[in-house]
Order: structure tokens, then C-alpha cells, then sequence
């Protein structure tokens, strides 16, 4: 069976998670507590040398990290990844956008919020993420006028990408009563079969 190694409160670990349940494939989770360094034992790192989760063992020696790689291994060949190039290219667009312009900002300070707290150096870090997630925001809601979905208007990777820390973007202080388009995309994302909140664990 494969393995997942991932923390609950997390959004790239959540990623996985969804994709799996949504296409019926089973896993054992294996939570690993980040803010106990419980990612950066010499054990974990023989997982992942980054220290970071999600972590997959794929249960035949195989191990792949990084949420939007293991997003793209497992939707491959399925409904969640277009089969034209041109869309598979803009899936990609909108999972980078998720990783350089969005989690680092949406994400962080949902993390310093929610999770690690605040000291004095995050503390006046925090207005600029703000402000920069809320650009990607913009940019997300420009996008979506007319839009169910992010690419080909279906569901794919690119909107779980997207939703995981959108949807949570309130714990980091971040108000989408200015996005409706957003805000209906994210329950259109929520009604689709198999979905289940990031609190959710293992398979079953």
C-alpha cells in the first residue's frame, strides 16, 4: 500500500490527499508533526533530504516528494489532467503560479498565524505577505471571471493546487468577502464527488 507522510493543518499534504480520496486510491497516512522537527530526523530525511512533507512511498522502493509532482503522477492517464497539450502546459502554469506566487504568501502566513505564531521578525514580515497574497488573489479572480475551473473549465490539478490554501486563506488573515468569483469556485470545488476537508486522514 503506499504511504503517505504529511502533517493534517498542511495545505501541500492536503493536496494529496484530496487527489487520492477523489480517485479512489488507498494509502496508510503517517503524520509527521513539522513544528516538532519530527520532517527533519535523519529517518525522514532518507525520505525526503528536503525535510518537507508530503512524502510518498509508492510501497516498492519508490519515493517522491514535492505535493505538485505527486499531484501530476497520480493524475496522469485520468480525468484530473487534460490530455491536450496546450491545457496540460496551462495546468502546470497554474501550479507554479501556486507554488512562486500564491503559498509563499497565502500559505506563510496562515503558517505564522495558525500554526508556528508570531515573533518579532514575523510580525513585521506580515504586511507584506499580506499584500502579495492578496495580488495572487487578484490575479485568481481576474481569471475566473466567466470560468468554472481554472483550465479547459473542468476540474483538474490545477484547481486542487489552488484550492488547498485558498480555502483556509482566512487563517492567515486574509478576507474573501472581496472575491466572489472565488469564493463560488471554491464551493463548486467542494461539491465535487470524493471531496473531503483537509482534516481528513487516511483512506476509508
Amino acid at each position: 500500500m503506499i504511504t503517505l507522510y504529511d502533517y493534517l493543518p498542511s495545505g501541500n499534504g492536503y493536496k494529496v490527499r484530496l487527489l487520492l480520496h477523489q480517485l479512489g486510491i488507498p494509502f496508510r497516512l503517517v503524520e509527521k508533526d513539522i513544528v516538532k522537527g519530527e520532517t527533519r530526523t535523519p529517518e525522514f530525511l532518507a525520505i525526503n533530504p528536503n525535510g518537507r512533507i508530503p512524502a510518498i512511498d509508492l510501497g516498492d522502493g519508490r519515493l517522491l516528494a514535492e505535493s505538485d509532482a505527486i499531484l501530476w503522477y497520480f493524475s496522469d492517464g485520468t480525468s484530473f489532467l487534460p490530455e491536450d497539450d496546450f491545457e496540460r502546459a496551462q495546468v502546470l502554469q497554474w501550479m507554479f503560479f501556486e507554488q512562486y506566487s500564491h503559498e509563499p504568501y497565502v500559505a506563510v502566513a496562515r503558517a505564522w498565524l495558525h500554526v508556528f505564531g508570531l515573533d518579532e521578525q514575523r510580525k513585521a514580515q506580515l504586511p507584506d505577505k499580506l499584500a502579495r497574497g492578496y495580488a495572487a488573489l487578484d490575479v485568481m479572480e481576474r481569471h475566473l471571471e466567466g470560468r468554472a475551473f481554472f483550465v479547459g473549465d473542468r476540474y483538474s490539478i490545477a484547481d486542487i493546487a489552488l484550492y488547498a490554501y485558498t480555502h483556509v486563506a482566512d487563517e492567515g488573515s486574509f478576507d474573501l468577502a472581496r472575491y466572489p468569483r472565488i469564493r463560488a469556485w471554491l464551493d463548486r470545488v467542494a461539491a465535487q464527488p470524493g471531496f473531503v476537508p483537509i482534516t481528513k486522514g487516511d483512506f476509508g
